[in-house]
């Protein structure tokens, strides 16, 4: 019997990656909702949340980087308060879901930023989103309570 082998493979930030929109589309806005049915924007919260557990972030930069590397778009603060912190993400693959009539679209990006700043704050976490269609961006807002300590 032969030995497995393990190959490993570096993968560089900078090397241009293209990405079929349709086929991002297709997974995310057809086959999940259809396998998850009407408890789709829970269940992708939810997941979000794992990912993030799966993939715990030590500061914003990290976040951002994962954002870009998940093809999730553009992550920026755009403003940061006592208890809460304000995300704006840009990307070409938001435009159909923004414009869509759906709701709930952007959960899974939701939860795992309400699960990377609850690890970070140290305090249970909230994400709403907020689409803003004429723009093109999605907006989130992530709260947290202090006294609410994990």
């Amino acid at each position: 019997m032969k030995d497995s082998i393990v190959v490993e493979r570096q993968i560089q930030t900078d090397e241009p990656r293209n990405i079929s929109i349709f086929g991002y589309e297709l997974v995310r806005e057809i086959l999940l909702p259809e396998i998850l049915g009407k408890d789709t924007p829970e269940i992708l919260y939810w997941a979000g949340k794992r990912l993030a557990r799966k993939f715990p972030l030590s500061d914003y930069d990290q976040l951002v980087e994962f954002f870009i590397n998940a093809s999730w778009g553009q992550l920026n603060i755009k403003h940061e308060s006592k208890n809460q912190i304000e995300f704006e993400l840009a990307s070409p693959l938001l435009v159909s879901r923004v414009k869509s009539k759906a709701e709930n679209f952007f959960q899974l990006e939701a939860g795992f930023l309400a699960q990377q700043i609850e690890l970070q704050k140290e305090a249970i976490a909230e994400t709403f989103e907020h689409p803003a269609k004429k723009s093109n961006i999605i907006h989130f807002t992530v709260k947290w309570d202090k006294k609410d300590q994990i």
